[in-house]
């Protein structure tokens, strides 16, 4: 017997279908703004049955948005997902064994939203779960040559910095399958692997699901959760709110800590200095 939640979305679908007969996909997207998008999606998402949660097929997670032009296109905050969500993990096959170079989390400028995994020029890259080629792309100034895979489980994984692809956008790929060869294009210092597990577009730490000592996942079933699946949210908070001042000619530390409402020692802190510290003209202290 159908399960009431499915009668429910078909009942659902045929109105709508019923109702905007005639008008073009563009047309009815123009309906529908962004708001009620997220709102649709949330109640999907927070439905609790069983069969959601345990046989969601990918295109229902991604509310059948599929493009080429973004890696996170959907812009589902994370306050909107679901508590939790069960990941089948149990055929995953680690994309290459290098070891980790750069873990995930906050850099000096900027959030790292992957795992750096070691390669040399031309090492074979393989697809982490089965599924189907979404983005193949090149970024000068950031991935290099890139691809992005939408798998059965509701993840996506990204693969940046490559120097060949061997796939072809839409392209259904396996696990294990051969997907490019290691490179260095783009924004690198040296040949590695970029590597992202992101859900709905919000980045997942890959070392919260893979044990890359080994190259096994920690469990089959990852279970992924608002407060800890997501907890970069509240560091990216953390690096945003930061504020910065230049030393200019005759400041000291007592002064620069007063004119912006904090301590001699909190400067030291933050800075990794001492009280007595010269201090250089120009130079940039942390004083939030």
């Amino acid at each position: 017997m159908m399960p009431i939640y499915k009668i429910k979305y078909l009942s659902l679908v045929l109105f709508f279908l019923s109702t905007l007969e005639g008008l073009s996909q563009q047309s009815i997207f123009s309906l529908i703004n962004k708001k009620d998008t997220v709102n649709i999606y949330q109640e999907m998402l927070n439905d609790q049955s069983d069969d959601l949660m345990e046989n969601h097929p990918a295109e229902d997670i991604y509310n059948n948005i599929w493009t080429s032009l973004k890696i996170n296109p959907y812009k589902i905050p994370i306050d909107s997902l679901p508590d939790s969500v069960r990941i089948d993990c149990s055929n995953f096959v680690v994309p290459t064994h290098g070891y980790v170079t750069s873990q995930f989390g906050p850099r000096r400028y900027r959030y790292h939203y992957g795992i750096d995994l070691k390669v040399e020029v031309g090492d074979t890259i393989l697809a982490a779960f089965s599924g189907k080629v979404r983005i193949i792309d090149y970024e000068g100034r950031g991935y290099g040559n890139y691809i992005v895979i939408r798998h059965d489980n509701g993840l996506e994984t990204v693969y940046a910095h490559l120097s060949v692809v061997l796939v072809s956008l839409n392209q259904t790929v396996k696990a294990g399958e051969l997907i490019a060869f290691g490179g260095n294009t783009g924004h690198s210092t040296g040949p590695h692997l970029h590597f992202e597990t992101r859900y709905i577009g919000n980045a997942i730490n890959p070392a919260n699901i893979i044990n890359f000592n080994t190259g096994l996942v920690y469990e089959p079933t990852y279970l992924l959760t608002k407060k800890k699946s997501f907890y970069y949210q509240r560091e990216v908070k953390a690096v945003q709110v930061a504020r910065y001042y230049s030393v200019r000619k005759g400041d000291n530390l007592g002064q620069i800590a007063a004119r912006n409402g904090t301590s001699v020692n909190a400067l030291c802190r933050m800075n990794g200095i001492k009280t007595k510290t010269k201090l250089q003209l120009g130079q940039r202290l942390r004083i939030r």
